[in-house]
């Protein structure tokens, strides 16, 4: 196998800011992710690294990440071996050694998985024995802004049905009644992205509830479980946990603290760790989110491959970007699905060579 990678930048059409630091982009409009390939046997397998500061991975993380796999090539410690399709060996192999770079290594999983599915003519879905046909509607992400900037996102997100709007400031009333004038009829949910203080959390929650949510994600600082379990105990909305959520591990913990967990590709290693924490949340009683990062439609194609096993959809990463440089996926009446394409169902736009 050959592995190489290339860094890429993309452009997001707003300015995106949440309530917590270490958001995942920075700089304003600009997004740069890696793209890494797999080669064997005359074939090509994609998939992309979207790393998060506040995870303590960046893009130079990743790329010594991959340089390290690469170097241990031909060698006693060689981490990926000569199988594409051995992906819970080779996953499991880095992990162990990478364990606190779960972008880098996410990026490899979906290259192998991508690769698996051009072998074999077939998309991944299929090869997972799912069905892309039931994936649920996802939803729409509006960052922290200028309320004035508000009409132009609801505008532009009117073919959604589920709104979900970045809160976690002092301005949540005022944000969500200004989303509620010009969103009256879909669906909300919100995100503090650990925004609120736990001292603050009752108040917040019953300043917000008349709102008519669907959900709030991780309302506090990750491990202040003890505040989300007081809070759940007074709470009619259901509890989601992001930043509490990160690998399969985190899961069993959270069972009986939170309603539900959102899994993201980028933070928990991959299409096979997904897997896993789907199993565990259903072992658990909990319910399942499907998120992402600000990424290409690689990236969300990846964790759109397992989007038809959850109960909450929110893959709009790709979304956000007004230079997409791959394509593929399909949006049709508010959701995102993977395509029938072997492999991850996407591909390369004209201007990007990989």
């Amino acid at each position: 196998m050959k592995l190489t990678w290339k860094r890429i930048q993309a452009h997001t059409r707003h300015v995106w800011k949440i309530a917590r630091s270490g958001e995942s982009v920075t700089g304003g409009h600009n997004v740069e992710r890696a793209i890494v390939s797999i080669e064997h046997d005359g074939l090509i397998g994609l998939g992309e690294a979207a790393p998060t500061p506040y995870y303590g991975q960046t893009l130079d993380t990743v790329e010594r990440t991959l340089g390290a796999v690469e170097q241990a090539r031909g060698t006693a410690g060689d981490l990926l071996g000569d199988d594409p399709r051995d992906i819970d060996g080779i996953i499991d192999r880095l992990l162990e050694r990478f364990d606190d770079q779960r972008a880098a290594v996410a990026a490899i999983d979906a290259a192998l998985h991508d690769w698996w599915g051009r072998k074999e003519g077939q998309p991944v879905w299929r090869l997972l024995e799912l069905d892309a046909a039931t994936t649920p509607a996802t939803s729409m992400t509006l960052s922290i802004d200028d309320l004035a900037l508000m009409p132009q996102k609801v505008e532009e997100a009117k073919g959604f049905h589920i709104l979900k709007m970045k809160i976690g400031t002092d301005k949540d009333v005022e944000t969500l009644t200004r989303l509620r004038e010009l969103a009256p009829t879909q669906t909300i949910r919100v995100d503090a992205n650990c925004g609120w203080p736990a001292a603050e959390a009752e108040a917040r929650c019953r300043a917000v509830e008349p709102f008519k949510l669907e959900l709030i994600e991780q309302p506090f600082k990750e491990g202040e479980l003890d505040a989300v379990r007081t809070l759940r105990q007074v709470a009619n909305v259901p509890l989601v946990a992001d930043e509490d959520s990160i690998r399969p591990r985190d899961v069993e913990k959270l069972a009986g603290v939170y309603d539900g967990i959102n899994i993201k590709l980028s933070k928990c290693g991959g299409i096979r760790e997904a897997l896993r924490m789907v199993q565990l949340a259903r072992a658990n009683d909990l319910k399942i989110m499907l998120g992402c990062m600000v990424e290409t439609s690689l990236g969300i194609s990846a964790a759109a491959q397992l989007a038809s096993l959850v109960d909450y959809v929110d893959l709009d990463g790709h979304l956000l970007l007004v230079d997409d440089p791959f394509c593929g996926l399909v949006l049709a009446d508010g959701v995102v699905r993977p395509g029938d394409e072997a492999g991850l169902g996407v591909r390369p736009t004209g201007n990007l060579t990989v």
